[in-house]
């Protein structure tokens, strides 16, 4: 369940922002989020995350979170900008790779003869000692 995203024509450091948003989100969280976030790197990442989960090949969606997501910097672009008495200075249009990995979330299942549920529930019960202060007159 992964997905790749190469030369995306955005700066890595914008496209962070996106995915540190939906990391370790379910799926149908992270669509929400990226429907309803005001940044331009959304559309493409929700693009993605739905391309990561048709490559799940009969998962259920409901199960799936967004195990890792990395965003790593791609080729630069380099041009040039005239400036004053004839010099010219560099531009760098920066591009991203976007990755992404699904992974199932983890559901205890707790059974009713799990004896484990017995004990934290017997440790759970605690009894209050109330301390008793005397006041001096």
């Amino acid at each position: 369940m992964k997905a790749y995203l190469k030369n995306y024509r955005q700066s890595p450091r914008k496209v962070r922002l996106i995915a540190d948003l939906i990391r370790g989100k379910k799926i149908d969280r992270a669509i929400v989020l990226l429907s309803t976030a005001p940044k331009r790197a959304a559309s493409p990442v929700k693009k993605l995350v739905e391309s990561a989960v048709s490559n799940s090949k009969g998962k259920d969606k409901n199960d799936l979170i967004v195990k890792e997501i990395q965003v790593n910097e791609g080729i630069v672009f380099k041009r040039y900008k005239p400036r004053a008495r004839g010099r010219a200075s560099a531009i760098r249009k920066k591009t991203s790779h976007i990755s992404i990995i699904l992974g199932e979330s983890k559901k205890p299942k707790a059974t009713p003869n799990d004896k484990s549920a017995g004990q934290a529930k017997a440790k759970s019960k605690t009894t209050k000692v109330v301390k008793k202060t005397t006041t001096k007159k």
